[in-house]
């Protein structure tokens, strides 16, 4: 409980909060969730996880260089060039839990290097405005700054607002490490769907639990051992860390996700990798793919 503990002292809970990632209703029984190994009222994880990715938002690569060894950025390159956008023409895609930007750059660049395309659109949503705001800074270098192909939207996933995010208006939709920190993954599906066209993808990057006994073994040594004490060296925060270690290992197992994404309306390939889902790296980390019909 010191986690938990920790991060209630240091939290500015006098003002509600809408976490992109977690959404929240007030119930005459409070109902619980999990916060890392953790169990937590729901209407308190949204303000806790926004500390957490408060504290990492200016060291957002470093945070991930750090629990993938780098790898991080082989990985949203495949997960992007899996998507192919641009190759059917512009498209109107959402990002969400994206504040940094890095998947709308990957989106962006890739439709126009491989398919010369200067039409397709990005627009990230996130509930955190430090993200944000990093997105934006990191934006302004880039040809895209200025231009109608990008825009930033501070927003609930698990409730996105009708008049800006309508009714079956996009082609794609994803969403990379962050929806493991929501309160309610369905509710979020339940929003992905409608936004979405028919016939659009809805598609998640996320961490996995590691199947093969040798490699799951060194990977919670090094989760556990090694990546809360590169928070505490590299950032001085070792709380922040510790919670998204361990929020990965609360995350559904492939099948599992798989049923919730069509338990949402979505159409997936069969439970089996390289269908329904795609492992990366022995299945530390994993692409999620959904069709809506």
């Amino acid at each position: 409980m010191a986690l938990y503990r920790s991060l209630r002292q240091s939290l500015p809970l006098a003002r509600p909060i809408a976490f992109i990632r977690c959404a929240s209703s007030s119930h005459s029984q409070q109902k619980t969730t999990s916060f890392g190994f953790q169990t937590v009222p729901e209407d308190e994880k949204e303000a806790m996880v926004k500390s957490v990715f408060n504290s990492v938002a200016s060291k957002y690569d470093l945070m991930n260089d750090a629990m993938s060894m780098g790898v991080h950025r082989l990985w949203k390159d495949e997960f992007v060039s899996s998507l192919k956008p641009g190759r059917r023409g512009p498209m109107n895609c959402i990002d969400v839990a994206g504040g940094t930007g890095d998947i709308a750059l990957r989106i962006l660049d890739f439709a126009r290097e491989n398919y010369a395309d200067r039409e397709s659109c990005v627009q990230v949503v996130d509930i955190n405005d430090q993200m944000l705001e990093e997105g934006y800074r990191r934006f302004k270098k880039t040809m895209y700054h200025n231009t109608p192909q990008i825009s930033f939207h501070e927003a609930n996933a698990q409730q996105l607002p009708k008049e800006k995010f309508a009714d079956n208006s996009y082609d794609l939709y994803t969403i990379a490490f962050g929806i493991r920190n929501c309160t309610s993954m369905p509710d979020v599906l339940s929003e992905a769907y409608r936004v979405l066209k028919p016939g659009a993808t809805f598609a998640c990057l996320e961490f996995n639990k590691v199947d093969n006994p040798l490699l799951s073994t060194l990977y919670d040594q090094f989760s556990f051992s090694v990546i809360p004490l590169l928070g505490t060296i590299l950032t001085g925060d070792r709380v922040s860390y510790q919670y998204l270690v361990e929020s990965i290992r609360r995350f559904p197992s492939p099948p599992d996700f798989a049923k919730m994404i069509r338990d949402a309306g979505f159409v997936t390939g069969k439970d089996i990798d390289g269908a329904a889902w795609t492992n990366l790296w022995g299945g530390v980390a994993c692409i999620h793919t959904g069709v809506k019909v």
